[in-house]
C-alpha cells in the first residue's frame, strides 16, 4: 500500500500537516487539496488545538505547486479535473486566508506555485537556507495566482510586477525584507521550531518561534529595489520592456530577455491583475482568478507552456500569439469578464 499523499498528526497543541510526495516535489493533487481542507475545519472547532503548522516531507521542497501534468492532462482531455482542482485549490487558500488559529508554514525547501498558497496566506511564514520562492505561471501560459492578486500588488514599491512578469525565485532574505516571509530560522531547528509550537502556551505563535530566529542574509534582489521601482514602475508591460531596453548595464538587459521569453497573452493577464488586484478584497481576487483558469484552460498557451517546459523539455514555446504587440486589447478584457460558474466562497468556516 503507498503512503498517503498529505499527513495530519496531532502532537500536543499543534496539528501538524506534512505535504508527503518527496520525490514529486509536494505538488499538490486534489486529494490532498481535499484533505486538508477537511482536517483544517476539524482543527478550526477542536479546542486542544491551539495552532496548526504546515511543512515538506523530505530535503527538496515544501511544496513546488499543483501537480501540472495532471491538469494539463485534464485540461487536453476535456474533464474536470482541472477546474475542480484550482476551485477546490483557491477555496482552501481562502480557508487559509480566514483561518481562526495560528497557521504556521515551515518552508522547508522549494516553495512555488500552488505551494505559495498554501504558505503565504498563513499568519506566520518560516523561512530557511534552502527556501526557494517562486511564482513562475507565465512562463507556462498562465498567470500568478493561488491569491497572487491580492498579494503581489502589496508588496513594497513595483516588487510584485517585477515577481510576476519575471518569475524571478527569491531566497530567504529577500523573502524577509519584502514581507513574504516573516522571520529566518535554520532548517536544523525545524524539529524543534514544531516542538515548541506543540507545548508552548503563549497564544502568540511568533513569540513562540522567535527563541529560534536569526538575521537573514541579504537577498541579491533586495538590492535591486530602487531600480526594479524605476524600470517596472510603467503603464503596460511593453512600457516596462521599452524602459529595459534603455536601461544601462547587463541586468536590465537580462530581466528583458527573460520577459520576452514568457507567454505574451499571461504577461498582459498577470499585469492587469496586478493593476486591478491592489484594489479588491482577497475573496474578490480569488473569484477573479478562477475566471482568468476557465480561459487559460481553453486557451492554447498553457498547454504549449507545459509542453515545453515539463514534457518535451525543449524550452522553446511557440505562444498564441507569439509577440505583446498581437495580443489584443480586447482578447485580454475577455478574460476578465464574468463567468457563468463563479467561484463559491462560504461566508465562514
Amino acid at each position: 500500500m503507498s503512503e498517503a499523499e498529505i499527513l495530519f498528526e496531532r502532537r500536543g497543541a499543534l496539528g501538524l500537516v506534512t505535504l508527503n510526495r518527496p520525490k514529486a516535489l509536494n505538488a499538490l493533487t486534489l486529494g490532498m487539496v481535499d484533505a486538508m481542507t477537511g482536517q483544517l475545519r476539524v482543527w478550526a472547532h477542536d479546542a486542544a488545538v491551539k495552532r496548526v503548522a504546515v511543512i515538506g516531507a523530505g530535503e527538496r521542497a515544501f511544496c513546488a505547486g499543483g501537480d501540472i501534468r495532471a491538469l494539463y492532462d485534464s485540461g487536453k482531455a476535456g474533464t474536470p479535473y482541472a477546474l475542480d482542482f484550482w476551485r477546490r485549490e483557491y477555496q482552501l487558500d481562502t480557508l487559509i486566508k480566514r483561518y481562526p488559529k495560528p497557521y504556521v508554514a515551515l518552508l522547508n525547501g522549494i516553495t512555488m506555485g500552488g505551494g505559495v498558497g498554501v504558505a503565504v496566506h498563513g499568519s506566520l511564514r518560516v523561512a530557511c537556507e534552502a527556501t526557494v520562492f517562486a511564482m513562475p505561471e507565465t512562463g507556462i501560459g498562465l498567470f500568478p495566482d493561488v491569491g497572487g492578486t491580492y498579494f503581489l500588488p502589496r508588496l513594497p514599491g513595483e516588487l510584485g510586477v517585477f515577481l510576476a512578469l519575471t518569475c524571478t525565485r527569491l531566497k530567504a532574505g529577500d523573502l524577509v525584507a519584502c514581507r513574504l516571509a516573516d522571520c529566518f530560522v535554520p532548517r536544523a531547528r525545524f524539529d524543534d521550531v514544531i516542538a515548541a509550537l506543540a507545548t508552548g502556551h503563549d497564544t502568540d505563535a511568533r513569540a513562540i518561534v522567535e527563541p529560534f530566529t536569526v538575521p537573514a542574509e541579504p537577498g541579491e534582489v533586495s538590492a535591486k529595489t530602487a531600480e526594479i521601482d524605476r524600470l517596472f514602475g510603467h503603464g503596460s508591460v511593453e512600457a516596462i520592456v521599452e524602459a529595459l531596453a534603455h536601461a544601462r548595464g547587463a541586468w536590465a538587459a537580462e530581466q528583458r530577455q527573460i520577459i520576452l521569453a514568457k507567454s505574451p497573452t499571461s504577461l498582459k493577464v498577470a499585469f492587469r491583475q496586478i493593476c486591478e488586484g491592489g484594489q479588491l478584497s482577497f475573496e474578490e481576487c480569488m473569484k477573479l482568478e478562477y475566471r482568468l483558469t476557465t480561459r487559460f484552460i481553453a486557451g492554447h498557451d498553457f498547454f504549449e507552456g507545459v509542453r515545453a517546459t515539463i514534457l518535451d523539455k525543449d524550452q522553446a514555446p511557440k505562444w498564441d500569439p507569439a509577440r505583446l504587440e498581437d495580443v489584443r486589447d480586447a482578447e485580454i478584457a475577455r478574460y476578465f469578464a464574468p463567468i457563468a460558474g463563479e467561484l463559491e466562497l462560504p461566508a465562514g468556516d
